[in-house]
């Protein structure tokens, strides 16, 4: 059995950095790259893209709201077409540094607020799924496992992939817990391990607030902004591997 890892990068901007990307790059098979939005610059973006690319690891575009104050991390309100364009920009703007960067962008994750409006409202997740059809590459979707992101990109004939998360926990609707409520974020590399080997093995994902829920998965995230991030990615993997899982890229490079 093989699933794929998958971690956040080029999140920095300009002298700050956020996370150690290049050892992230050395355990992932995966890197969803911020385009700009949430994080990101024109220089940031080349050196995560060239680095993946000369590691092998297969490349994402990870666009989000236009709120580096906010990381992303909340909703800003627009129309669902002024989001597909915002979403167009910031893939293209990858798109364009990758060629530089003698990378290809193989694959679209939206991240952050963006990520979770389009797990439950349609009319966001269609304007994400119609950007993406319109860009070139025929991009595949990485989307949250079990959610509207998943269901318009069949319905548009667009490649998914279903994700699921190391180290976050789930509510029993299956979204993700709230980074507001204590518990949302796990720390332990062991526990996550122990979640994720059960998961695969059964494909029931536990839950804060109920029973236990089913979800599929081609991908597993670790967030590459987590403190202990790598260690955990790395801890992950071994895991993974002494239970005969191996990892590898859910696109092949």
């Amino acid at each position: 059995m093989t699933i794929d890892l998958n971690s956040d990068l080029g999140e920095g901007f300009g002298p700050w950095t956020m996370g150690d990307d290049d050892a992230m790059l050395a355990v992932v098979t995966s890197a969803n790259v911020a385009c700009g939005g949430h994080a990101s610059d024109p220089e940031t973006m080349y050196l995560t893209l060239k680095r993946a690319a000369e590691r092998g690891v297969v490349i994402g575009a990870h666009p989000g709201y236009a709120d580096r104050e906010g990381f992303g991390r909340r909703v800003i309100p627009m129309k669902p077409a002024e989001i597909g364009r915002m979403f167009a920009a910031q893939v293209g703007s990858l798109q364009a540094i990758a060629a530089l960067a003698g990378a290809d962008v193989r694959y679209v994750k939206p991240h952050g607020a963006l990520g979770n409006q389009a797990a439950d409202d349609r009319a966001t997740a269609d304007a994400i799924v119609a950007a993406t059809r319109a860009l070139p590459g025929d991009l595949a979707v990485l989307a949250i496992s079990g959610t509207e992101l998943e269901v318009s990109a069949r319905a548009a004939g667009v490649e998914v992939f279903s994700e699921i998360f190391a180290d976050r926990t789930y509510l029993s609707n299956g979204r993700l817990v709230p980074r507001s409520r204590a518990g949302s974020v796990l720390h332990n590399a062991d526990e996550a391990a122990d979640r994720l080997i059960r998961f695969i093995e059964s494909g029931k994902m536990p839950t804060i607030d109920g029973d236990v829920i089913e979800l599929a998965a081609h991908s597993i995230c670790v967030h590459g902004d987590s403190a202990g991030a790598v260690d955990m990615a790395k801890r992950l993997r071994s895991r993974l591997a002494a239970t005969g899982i191996s990892v590898s890229p859910f696109l092949k490079a």
